[in-house]
């Protein structure tokens, strides 16, 4: 089932976090190729109660992060944070007047896609589709903009489910992405810049979720606004996405494509709400301090 809706910067505020302190456990568990018992042992809990903290987030006893942490090699006081309930600031939609967050619902998961246009040209670019491509092309249509470009962050399924439509709305839209089967003109290049409209948009290659990830900065705002980094999987608020394959690259490249943008830069991930690049330094607990 697929439920479309799109959300102003600011609707984010009721949406939960990606991952839960034992989804960010098991990614980095994963990654690290430990088994239950062991991580059980260091949280101090019995391995019934240590999975229940995996599939829920919470076991409603005393859980000893900072050891556990250690053991999977994530920053303690960072996971408890996450265990104890923190949120991303609530985000300024005032600032980025010409971007909105597009949330589709599908297999079992919502999942983010971003559309940001110059108001001035109604030169518009959007980037992924999510499940469904419809609330973007709505709000296309009801603005009176142009589509000229389709950037993909990566060619996970849940991001990319709708291009045909997008295509078959607008075909001359341009098409970039860094798989594999792209013919070489469609790729991003690192460092590459894209004009639309007012807007450049520098791609940064973030290989570790997806071999293929890219993350978009978004700079030339009215009003001089924050860059807005259009991060796919790369990272979440307050988590990243998995990694197990190639947990060194995946949080090297994070921290040189991301955490080094300026701490006010919004940070629009795939999943769950918005954050910014300080947040991302402060919580992530897969980023020791």
């Amino acid at each position: 089932m697929i439920l479309p809706c799109w959300r102003r910067v600011d609707d984010d505020a009721a949406m939960a976090l990606e991952d839960h302190a034992g989804d960010i456990v098991l990614k980095a568990r994963m990654a690290e190729n430990i088994i239950h018992d062991d991580v059980a042992e260091a949280a101090g809990l019995d391995i019934e109660s240590y999975r229940k903290f995996e599939v829920h987030g919470d076991t409603g006893q005393n859980v000893d992060y900072e050891r556990l942490a250690d053991l999977v090699g994530l920053d303690g006081a960072k996971l408890r944070q996450v265990a104890e309930g923190w949120e991303p600031e609530p985000i300024d939609e005032s600032r980025w007047k010409q971007l909105r967050m597009l949330a589709t619902y599908g297999g079992e998961m919502w999942v983010n896609a971003y559309l940001i246009w110059d108001e001035d040209t109604k030169e518009a670019v959007l980037f992924d589709t999510g499940w469904e491509a419809k609330p973007a092309l709505e709000i296309i249509e009801k603005e009176g903009l142009a589509l000229t470009h389709l950037l993909v962050t990566h060619g996970h399924t849940d991001h990319i489910a709708d291009i045909a439509s997008v295509r078959k709305a607008f075909p001359d839209v341009v098409v970039r992405a860094n798989s594999e089967r792209a013919p070489k003109a469609m790729r991003f290049e690192q460092g590459e810049v894209i004009k639309v409209g007012r807007f450049e948009i520098t791609a940064r290659e973030s290989p570790g979720h997806a071999d293929d990830a890219v993350v978009l900065v978004v700079d030339g705002w009215p009003d001089g606004a924050p860059k807005v980094a259009i991060v796919g999987d790369v990272i979440f608020a307050g988590s990243m996405g998995g990694h197990r394959n190639n947990p060194v690259v995946a949080r090297q490249k994070a921290r040189e494509e991301i955490l080094s943008l300026p701490d006010e830069t919004l940070v629009c991930a795939g999943h769950g709400p918005l954050s910014t690049v300080a947040e991302a330094k402060a919580v992530i607990p897969f980023f020791k301090s």
